[in-house]
């Protein structure tokens, strides 16, 4: 589904749409915001590069971040729930990852971990391994990947 038929979709169910980014840096917002029209079911973002962004503007807990990493399905959740809880959306899909170059054993380039929170609903979580085929291509890949799990939370209906 196209970016421009994903907002029509949410538009016809009057859903309004929040993203909580780390990774993508914004991407998923503007490929949103690109198609005209796009602010009346586009309701915020949020870029929360830092862990402090993250526990300041969308309240994941320290705790967790300690815990688990910035690059985790907990945190993920923590940000999709915080997307939609400080704003007047009715889901919201998070990006948190390894976009490259480098990453570790336990935390590889190419891992990113993805929330989706919708009101009504339980928050889903879930990792992709994307691999190693550069910081653009991960960084598009999971932009692509968060469409579409906003896509598949709109199917459900």
């Amino acid at each position: 589904m196209s970016a421009e038929r994903l907002l029509a979709t949410a538009r016809a169910r009057g859903l309004r749409i929040a993203t909580a980014e780390s990774c993508t840096g914004g991407m998923v917002a503007a490929a949103l915001t690109d198609i005209p029209g796009s602010s009346d079911v586009f309701e915020r973002g949020f870029v929360t590069y830092s862990n402090l962004a993250k526990e300041q503007l969308i309240g994941v807990s320290a705790e967790t971040l300690a815990a688990h990493g910035a690059v985790s399905e907990q945190v993920a959740r923590e940000m999709a729930e915080g997307a939609l809880a400080h704003s007047a959306a009715d889901l919201a899909v998070s990006t948190t990852g390894i976009a490259g170059p480098g990453g570790s054993e336990h935390k590889p380039e190419g891992r990113v971990c993805f929330g989706l929170a919708r009101k009504g609903h339980a928050t889903i979580t879930e990792t992709v391994e994307f691999g190693a085929p550069g910081r653009a291509r991960v960084r598009e890949a999971a932009r692509d990947h968060a469409l579409a799990l906003i896509e598949q939370a709109l199917s459900q209906d």
